[in-house]
C-alpha cells in the first residue's frame, strides 16, 4: 500500500484571513521573524496497489474535481516513500493547462 499526499493551498492572489490571523498572533506568542503565513489543507490517500501513471492521473483528477476549488486554490500531488519522505510527482496544479 502506498501513500499519496495532496496539498491544497489558496492561490497567492487570494486573501487568506486565517493565515493572517495566525501571522498576527505569532509575535504575541514569542515567535518573531515570521513575515507571512498561508493556511492550506493536506489529504493523505492510501492507495491499493502500485502508484503508476494511471493511478496518479486518477488522483490528479480527484484533486482537481473534488479536493480543490481550482478557481481559488492550487494543489500538488506527491508520493510518500516507505520512510515517509515525499517526492513531488506533479507541479502546482489548478492553473490553466
Amino acid at each position: 500500500m502506498a501513500r499519496v499526499v495532496v496539498d491544497v493551498m489558496l492561490k497567492p492572489e487570494i486573501l487568506d484571513p486565517q493565515g493572517q490571523a495566525v501571522q498576527r498572533a505569532l509575535p504575541r506568542l514569542g515567535f518573531d521573524g515570521i513575515s507571512d503565513v498561508r493556511q492550506g489543507k493536506r489529504f493523505e490517500l492510501e492507495v491499493d496497489g502500485p502508484v503508476d501513471d494511471a493511478a496518479l492521473a486518477r488522483i490528479h483528477e480527484l484533486a482537481e474535481s473534488f479536493l480543490a476549488n481550482t478557481v481559488i486554490e492550487n494543489f500538488t500531488v506527491k508520493v510518500e516513500d516507505a520512510a515517509g519522505v515525499e517526492a513531488p510527482v506533479s507541479a502546482a496544479a489548478g492553473a490553466e493547462k
